[in-house]
């Protein structure tokens, strides 16, 4: 082979590999800096209706639990809650957390969520779409968002669920920490 080729052939070598490297560099970086479009917390307040309560019921069982366990198994869930700025379940409601969710798994609390939130207000209007597995024994657990409409159209995220209060089958609420990372 002639020197020179062998000169070109490395410094086209030397060039590539640099180029590689910014490229992965500036890749890396903006992944680890990448902060959310929009950001808030919300509360989800939840009354299971128990048969007698349809003036403040909130969510109804569609299905029976099975009697596979003793933890709610096949249970489904379908809901359509107040989400408020604080957790106050008598404050103004700034969305509608609508969807389902039902409980899948035999040997302890865990279920599957599908919910919109619903906005119609002065400060936001269109929705965003969220689903997951809430795994309950867990401190927080977090859901995809998966898209939106109106102020949220086609946006993507995470929704961080954390248990805020929780009494029994009547009534829970949820601090959601939703963070959007794909704003239009």
């Amino acid at each position: 082979m002639r020197p020179e080729l062998v000169g070109k052939s490395c410094f086209v070598l030397l060039i590539l590999i640099l180029t590689c490297q910014s490229v992965l560099a500036y890749k890396n970086s903006y992944l680890r800096q990448r902060k959310p479009c929009k950001h808030f917390e919300l509360y989800y307040h939840e009354v299971l209706f128990n048969g007698t309560d349809a003036a403040n019921a909130t969510s109804a069982k569609a299905t029976n639990q099975t009697t596979l366990g003793n933890f709610k198994f096949g249970m489904l869930v379908v809901f359509d809650n107040p989400m408020t700025e604080d957790n106050n379940f008598l404050s103004h409601p700034v969305a509608r957390a609508q969807g389902f969710y039902f409980y899948n798994k035999k040997d302890d609390y865990n279920a599957w969520y599908a919910l919109t939130l619903v906005f119609n207000s002065t400060q936001h209007k269109g929705t965003i779409n969220m689903m997951g597995a809430d795994l309950m024994a867990e401190e927080s657990r977090d859901l995809s968002v998966v898209g939106g409409t109106g102020d949220f159209f086609m946006t993507r995220g995470i929704a961080t669920f954390q248990t805020d209060t929780f009494e029994g089958a009547k009534y829970f609420r949820l601090k959601i920490d939703v963070k959007l990372y794909e704003c239009h």
